[in-house]
């Protein structure tokens, strides 16, 4: 089966620096195809029409990737604000006013009562190199087109 829209696909991918060629992240996912926003859309358009074994590779500008670094997502904050236990590393949700969740922050540096926190992503910022080898294809189910996700192995589970 090709890649097209509404099928679910299963990639085994690699993230690299594209002037260095270090790895920054690996790993597999599982994303329905098709738009539906859940892989960068430049990667997602170079996997259209490939098979299972296929291999890929293509260069993301920061705009491909996640995007340029919002210098407003970093903020210091008393560490007296934190529930006991707060490392670097850790991540925090904040919330709005009715307490719906909102940003996702990392806790980046611990400085005596202040914490360094980043709503970035961790590679905001940087142009990457997405290299993928399709490891499944599948049709999709109704209900995963309708949550606009997969469900069950590497995707989501409800």
């Amino acid at each position: 089966m090709k890649i097209a829209k509404d099928t679910a696909v299963t990639l085994r991918y690699r993230l690299t620096d594209p002037q260095t060629g270090r790895q920054l992240d690996a790993d597999t996912i599982a994303y329905l195809h098709g738009g539906y926003g859940n892989l960068f859309p430049k990667a997602e358009a170079a996997l259209e029409g490939l098979e299972s074994g296929a291999s890929v590779a293509v260069d993301l500008a920061v705009e491909d990737a996640f995007g340029p670094r919002d210098e407003s997502l970093v903020r210091t904050i008393a560490k007296s604000d934190f529930p006991p236990g707060v490392k670097v590393g850790g991540q925090l949700r904040g919330t709005d006013d009715q307490g719906n969740p909102q940003q996702v922050y990392n806790v980046v540096k611990i400085n005596g009562q202040q914490v360094l926190l980043d709503g970035n992503h961790a590679l905001a910022g940087r142009a990457l190199r997405f290299a993928a080898k399709v490891e499944e294809v599948r049709a999709a189910t109704g209900e995963e087109i309708s949550h606009r996700h997969i469900h069950g192995a590497h995707g989501h589970r409800h």
